[in-house]
């Protein structure tokens, strides 16, 4: 059974990061190398102007499941984008063992 919409197909083998709330995408960043969150990057982020226009076509409060898996890995890749785009490792620099507390969370 496919988790994400059959458009997306190619992005299923990037279904470990398909992950409800900041804080499980945050751990996942964290305990992630450097060479997986960059492959990871790489496959998705190309898809992500389509994976946007085909997620415009649901109301955000009533996702189809397989869309709101799509918007969880889209997720995901914000949460990475950062380590791989600025910093070159998974935590904040000069941060230490910081870690984040979500105390509220949007209900999508």
């Amino acid at each position: 059974m496919s988790l994400l919409p059959a458009e997306f197909a190619d992005l299923e083998p990037w279904s470990a990061w398909i992950l409800q709330g900041e804080a499980a995408r945050y751990a996942k960043r964290i305990s992630t190398s450097m060479d997986d969150i960059q492959a990871f990057y790489d496959a998705v982020f190309p898809r992500l102007e389509a994976g946007a226009a085909y997620l415009e076509d649901f109301p955000a409060d009533d996702l189809p499941d397989d869309a709101r898996n799509l918007l969880w890995l889209f997720s995901s890749l914000v949460m990475i984008s950062f380590p791989v785009e600025v910093w070159r490792q998974p935590r904040v620099p000069d941060s230490g063992p910081a870690k984040m507390d979500c105390i509220l969370e949007p209900a999508i």
